[in-house]
């Protein structure tokens, strides 16, 4: 059985996510972690080496939608809905590089 994970390895993940967890969900997402990791560790022990590899279980069929050429939104019209433009592009507020 692998180590438990701890709330403490939780809220690291949260917040390098930049994720805000109440104590109830540090908690909660901790114990669904955990059961997660013990299923990954089930199926890592499981022994597979005699079993034979299938490519797909089912039959596949391409499901995706013909590509077809439509109008485009004009850029200079989505960029004058934009609170802030700098040299034609979408100004963010930047968030890497700030503490965690």
């Amino acid at each position: 059985m692998p180590e438990p994970i701890t709330e403490n390895e939780v809220a690291h993940v949260a917040r390098l996510a930049r994720l805000r967890l109440t104590d109830e969900e540090l908690k909660r997402f901790t114990t669904q972690l955990s059961a997660v990791l013990d299923h990954a560790k089930d199926v890592e022990d499981l022994q597979l080496e005699e079993i034979e590899p299938m490519a797909h279980p089912l039959p596949l069929e391409n499901v995706t939608r013909k590509d077809e050429i439509c109008d485009m939104v004009d850029r200079d019209s989505v960029l004058e809905q934009a609170p802030v433009v700098e040299d034609g592009r979408f100004q963010v507020p930047k968030i890497l590089g700030e503490e965690l």
